[in-house]
């Protein structure tokens, strides 16, 4: 064995049981403070108290003791104490320190026998443990096998009452199957018939829709058409009330007009007298528009201008952009209409074009443009010829077809070099 000591030789401290390594160790430190001439090692240890000592120095100690010479003064220290060995192994530790006559033969016998007692003792104990493992094995199988027996019974029982409850479920089972299946039966006829009926009601339902619809269409279409009637002749009217109104009490002031003078043979005559004289169509000949005249038509009670826009202002700006032509007749005509209060209307005409210019407005002038692929002429003819029969309508235009069209609808055509001339006085 590797830590039996030799006889013949003196053991080294590495080589002794750990039981006496450990004493050994403990033994010097009791001592340790005592000893002269320490190393540095084992200066710092000696201060340690006697209990931390061997605990915390045992690798310095072990160390410093390879040195004879260190080892003699600890013996020295240890004799003069007069250490009495407490147990085998405190004796074998002494041994080894102090070593007397016949010392190796001592320690080596010592450790054998200290060898040989561990490992009985080892083997009984183990042999105890293993007994106290093999009751601790039996009695735990034993109730093992008792829990097991309990729990196969309860098992049992419940195996019992899950294949009694299985029975019972299966019968219950067929009942509802065959209950279901009656019903699914019944369900199903009544989900037919009842489709059966929802399709004839669904095809009713669509012929009736359709009756209403139809109905709903004439009967919207009626309404449109009285409707429009009666709000087209319910405007005209007004308006044409409104004016006879607004003519029959202002007119005088607003005109300043002499008093009435003559007779009514008067206009018989003169008609005779100027029998010969017809305008074009067959058609009296009006008195030719002055700018003053145009201006006392303008401030009658709500009188009507229309203003062929072009027209006007490529006579009056050839020179000029369409754009610019358009800014210069609407600023030049914001001051005619707040002086007046004329309803204006410009047209330009845009049939050529999708595009349509945004104008700032003055106010009281409304300015249109043509739709797509119609001209100016035929909105401001759309235009007279919704006004009513008796309202002050004034057009101005220099384009002779357009002013026989509105001239017979009872507009006043005023000549575009006229609208200019007030607007140039204006301005």
């Amino acid at each position: 064995m590797d830590d039996v000591v030799s006889t013949t030789t003196e053991p080294g401290l590495e080589t002794l049981p750990a039981p006496v390594r450990a004493r050994v160790v403990a033994r010097a430190a009791e001592v340790l403070p005592e000893v002269p001439r320490l190393p540095p090692s084992l200066r710092r240890v000696a201060a340690f108290a006697p209990a931390r000592r061997g605990r915390l120095g045992a690798g310095a100690i072990t160390a410093a003791l390879a040195d004879d010479d260190l080892r003699e003064r600890v013996a020295v220290q240890l004799t003069a104490r007069g250490p009495a060995a407490a147990d085998p192994v405190d004796a074998l530790a002494l041994a080894w320190l102090l070593r007397p006559e016949g010392w190796t033969a001592v320690l080596a016998d010592g450790v054998r026998r200290l060898e040989e007692q561990t490992g009985t003792g080892a083997r009984e104990a183990e042999v105890e443990r293993l007994r106290a493992r093999l009751e601790q094995a039996e009695q735990a199988h034993r109730e093992l096998r008792a829990s097991h027996r309990v729990q196969v019974d309860e098992y049992k029982s419940e195996i019992s009452t899950l294949r009694r409850r299985l029975g019972e479920s299966r019968a219950a089972e067929r009942a509802a199957r065959s209950g279901e299946e009656n019903e699914l039966r019944e369900a199903v006829a009544a989900r037919e018939e009842a489709q059966a009926q929802a399709a004839a009601h669904l095809k009713e339902v669509r012929r009736l829709r359709a009756q209403v619809s139809g109905l709903e269409e004439e009967l919207a279409a009626g309404r449109r058409t009285t409707r429009a009637a009666k709000d087209e002749g319910t405007v005209r009217a007004r308006v044409l009330l409104e004016t006879l109104l607004d003519a029959a009490g202002g007119l005088q002031r607003e005109l300043a007009l002499p008093p009435v003078s003559g007779n009514p043979a008067d206009r018989v005559e003169a008609e005779v007298a100027g029998a010969g004289e017809r305008g074009p169509g067959g058609g009296p000949v009006r008195p030719s528009v002055t700018p003053a005249l145009l201006e006392q038509y303008l401030a009658m009670p709500r009188a009507r201008l229309v203003v062929d826009g072009y027209n006007v202002s490529k006579t009056a700006w050839p020179q000029s952009s369409l754009e610019a032509q358009r800014i210069r007749l609407l600023k030049a005509l914001a001051p005619v209409v707040a002086r007046t209060g004329a309803e204006t209307t410009v047209v330009f005409d845009a049939a050529a074009s999708s595009h349509r210019p945004v104008v700032g407005a003055p106010r009281g002038v409304k300015v249109l443009f043509s739709p797509e692929g119609v001209i100016a002429d035929d909105v401001i003819r759309d235009l007279v010829t919704a006004e009513p029969v008796g309202r002050v309508v004034l057009v101005v235009t220099s384009d002779g077809a357009l002013g026989a069209d509105v001239a017979r609808a009872g507009a006043r055509v005023v000549p575009s070099d006229v609208l200019r001339a007030l607007l140039d006085r204006t301005a």
